[in-house]
């Protein structure tokens, strides 16, 4: 399962309300826990957040919705890549910190910088690494709102790229899309992505040393992790997870690009273990499922990532001293 940083929702829930929809019904139609939502330091499913946003597109009937979603996010989304990003000396060192570090945002998201056929011109293209590809032209449209808020960062707000690129058919006027993003929009087109001038690439930005090094030296030693209050992002990946039954210490240190024995060592430093977090992520998803909703056992139980309500029925014993049935039923005098 590929993940994504929560901070790519930014804005999600307040757009959403201010558009009339009803965000919490939304995150649940994609299975998103809303305290995930915007935040930089919890993890999310990749594909769940592109449902997400391609949902509330349909939901409000908003053929742009990416696209105006983006006009909420910025750079910052990417946390400490984004700070090296906005230090670096030059566009192109900029991007080429996106296109290195990326993964410590999402593992699921692949950016480059590719020639052209003009000399005087360069690609900056971008994909997402699902198969089967999920319906995604709204969070495409997002993810090219949010790299031309970057362009606008970089190079000015009055700055245009010479063209942008979009693999799906138009969700509206090409009028619309010149005017969003300031120059002829291409559709139908093998990848996702703008085209602009060298020229623009080798300009020089506002360089920070201390800042770009410091971020960089971040990033190389930790590939964009946080090691304070890692075991609550282990916790928030692993909540993500269990339904799909394929969750292993192994499997949360990948998404972290470290080894399982350093994830340990990690977490033995916060005075924890894997096997330690996962029951207590159980119990607390356990807790809230049987409290605070009327699904059946059957759906807590895939939830939980459990194949047989036996499972439950113990774990239920064991965290509360009874049955997953009776502790449901004191809900009323909690």
């Amino acid at each position: 399962m590929l993940l994504v940083r929560g901070s790519s929702l930014t804005g999600f829930l307040p757009f959403v309300s201010a558009s009339g929809g009803d965000p919490a019904a939304m995150l649940e139609l994609a299975n998103l826990d809303p305290g995930d939502i915007g935040q930089r330091d919890r993890y999310i499913p990749l594909r769940n957040a592109i449902a997400a946003v391609e949902d509330a597109a349909v939901i409000l009937n908003m053929a742009d919705f990416g696209r105006r979603l983006a006009l909420r996010q910025s750079i910052d989304i990417l946390g400490p890549v984004g700070v090296a990003a906005r230090t670096a000396a030059t566009v192109t060192d900029a991007f080429v910190i996106l296109d290195t570090y990326v993964g410590a945002y999402s593992p699921g998201i692949a950016t480059r910088i590719s020639p052209h056929p003009d000399p005087a011109l360069g690609r900056f293209e971008f994909d997402f690494l699902l198969t089967p590809r999920p319906p995604q032209a709204q969070a495409i449209e997002l993810a090219l709102g949010v790299t031309l808020r970057a362009l606008h960062l970089f190079l000015g707000t009055t700055y245009r790229p010479v063209a942008v690129h979009l693999p799906h058919p138009a969700l509206g006027t090409k009028a619309d899309y010149r005017s969003y993003f300031g120059c002829p929009p291409h559709f139908n087109e093998p990848i996702a992505g703008f085209t602009v001038r060298a020229t623009d690439l080798q300009r020089p930005l506002a360089h920070d040393p201390v800042a770009h090094q410091l971020a960089l030296n971040y990033l190389s030693t930790t590939l964009g992790q946080d090691t304070r209050g890692l075991a609550d992002t282990v916790s928030s990946i692993i909540r993500q997870m269990l339904p799909t039954r394929n969750l292993t210490a192994e499997v949360v240190a990948r998404q972290f690009g470290l080894h399982p024995k350093t994830l340990r060592r990690r977490l033995a430093a916060e005075g924890t273990t894997f096997a330690e977090l996962l029951d207590q992520t159980r119990r607390d998803i356990a807790h809230r499922l049987l409290f605070d909703t009327d699904l059946s056992l059957h759906q807590i139980c895939s939830h939980l990532g459990y194949s047989e309500h036996s499972v439950l029925t113990r774990s239920c014993k064991r965290w509360f001293n009874t049955t997953p049935t009776a502790y449901r039923h004191t809900r009323s005098g909690a």
